[in-house]
């Protein structure tokens, strides 16, 4: 039973969970601090569904399998919380805010930390999450940021040339000043990056010299945060815009809602006849 198709990356799993993301749960794993049935795991390693994931000896809790179709929202989300599902200080996280699952859970499509506020998608489905957070698939993120002090042309060409940060080098596809955004001495731009990584756009900032006071993201692919939509809410995304997102990472659309819950109630209807006869 230990065939490919029944297992899973052990990194992916743990990503899954909600604890870490696929690279950090990498360096946590590289690091000796995860664990697969009381064995200390190793890089590359692939795990079953009945495995028993640990790390610091905290029992992990996995998802089981979700039932139904792809389901997506964007959550707004506030400054002040946490994209894990339980915080070791306390501080308040963006489960909390959402609608509760019979079946499944949630998972975050990559995260945005205390001081972010804007764009967070989260879905049922842990491969779209997944795709849509890879590098390959080089999705947008798109941010509003406000620092202290104005960019020179050179400073813009050099964030989209890009720097040298401490994990590797990193730059803006984009740099747009928003004009009349003027705050005194601060200025806000546009930015769009196509990673995910851990602060990645302010320490972009602070490479230069400059300091972020307001980071907010306004889209994520094709996906914009609604201008209407207050903080700490949830909005779903339409069946096509979920087939969109799909396509979009190579995963199979899905059909219309109405048509599988007629597909399902046939199949039902089928199923009592039989046992009429």
């Amino acid at each position: 039973m230990n065939n490919r198709t029944e297992t899973e990356k052990l990194q992916k799993a743990i990503a899954e969970t909600g604890f870490a993301s696929r690279r950090e749960a990498e360096r946590l794993i590289d690091a000796g601090r995860v664990r697969v049935n009381g064995h200390v795991a190793h890089l590359g390693q692939r795990v079953r569904p009945e495995d028993e994931i640990s790390i610091d000896g905290r029992r992990l809790k996995r998802p089981k399998p979700d039932v139904g179709f792809t389901e997506v929202l964007i959550y707004h989300k506030p400054e002040g919380r946490v994209c894990t599902r339980k915080d070791e200080q306390g501080r308040p996280t963006i489960f909390e805010q959402l609608p509760r699952r019979h079946h499944g859970r949630w998972v975050s499509v990559g995260r945005l930390d205390l001081n972010t506020s804007g764009l967070l998608l989260v879905t049922n489905n842990g491969e779209l999450a997944n795709r849509l957070m890879h590098p390959r698939h080089e999705v947008e993120r798109e941010y509003a940021v406000r620092i202290l002090g104005e960019l020179t042309e050179e400073d813009i060409s050099q964030l989209k040339r890009g720097l040298q940060l401490e994990d590797g080098p990193a730059r803006f596809e984009r740099v747009r000043p928003v004009p009349g955004e003027q705050e005194g001495r601060n200025h806000w731009y546009h930015v769009v990056i196509k990673e995910g990584r851990y602060r990645e756009v302010r320490r972009l900032f602070e490479k230069l010299g400059y300091t972020v006071s307001r980071l907010i993201r306004v889209r994520y692919g094709d996906i914009r945060l609604p201008r209407d939509l207050p903080r700490g809410k949830t909005r779903a995304l339409t069946w096509k815009q979920v087939n969109a997102l799909l396509r979009s990472v190579g995963l199979p659309e899905e059909p219309r809602p109405d048509h599988r819950h007629s597909a399902a109630s046939a199949s039902r209807t089928k199923q009592v006849r039989r046992r009429r006869r």
